[in-house]
């Protein structure tokens, strides 16, 4: 059993998405032992609260200081033991030791194909923004595995969403959900329960079949 905790700061479709792919079982042998939020009013911890799933808040602002913050977000996730961490649009950067901790554990969803709209001041409706301003005729979505920079690990899978010429931001930000972020997140999870990734540099491959253990 694969044993997730899941980082989220607003509304939750993500997690929402990971919750129902283990219910339908199209996200197999898999369970989400956590959800934390930086965000007290985040929807995503209502989602988990519906679901008996355990869910706490640990926010910068509770902390006189970022290093403070960081080692009560590492603890949180330590006191949950899991096995995979994933970021389901979680907008603050992580502790450098969560990610050396957890090394080739830890996915996030990026709602744009890296390496274009990406990086610092790329976040949530911003990354739509610029993906409208620049003219872009096609978008979507990347998941892929945390490094220590911002949006540079490597890439795992991504989905194409096509660009309408009457777009909003809000209206293309709920399509890369619906066409894109929603199917593979969980596909990626899948895909590590089932024991068939591996991270070798920068590149993610994807056996076949299930690795034997």
């Amino acid at each position: 059993m694969l044993k997730i905790v899941v980082l989220v700061s607003g509304g939750g479709t993500n997690l929402q998405a990971i919750i129902d792919g283990i219910e339908n079982q199209t996200i197999h042998n898999t369970e989400i032992v956590g959800v934390i939020s930086n965000n007290r009013n985040a929807y995503a911890l209502k989602r988990a609260e519906q679901k008996n799933i355990p869910a706490a808040c640990i926010s910068p602002k509770d902390y006189e200081n970022r290093a403070l913050f960081y080692q009560a977000l590492l603890k949180k996730v330590h006191e949950f033991s899991p096995d995979f961490i994933v970021l389901a649009g979680f907008l603050v950067a992580i502790p450098e030791e969560m990610v050396k901790q957890y090394e080739n554990r830890i996915i996030n969803i990026h709602p744009s194909l890296i390496p274009s709209f990406c990086g610092v001041g790329y976040y949530g409706l911003k990354v739509h923004e610029a993906v409208l301003q620049r003219g872009v005729k096609i978008t979507g979505a990347t998941v892929h595995f945390v490094d220590s920079g911002t949006d540079t690990g490597p890439i795992f899978l991504q989905k194409e969403v096509y660009v309408e010429e009457e777009d909003t931001p809000e209206v293309l930000q709920r399509r890369v959900m619906e066409q894109a972020e929603w199917l593979i997140l969980p596909k990626a999870i899948d895909l590590i329960a089932q024991g068939r990734v591996f991270v070798s540099g920068n590149k993610v491959y994807v056996k076949e079949h299930e690795i034997e253990s």
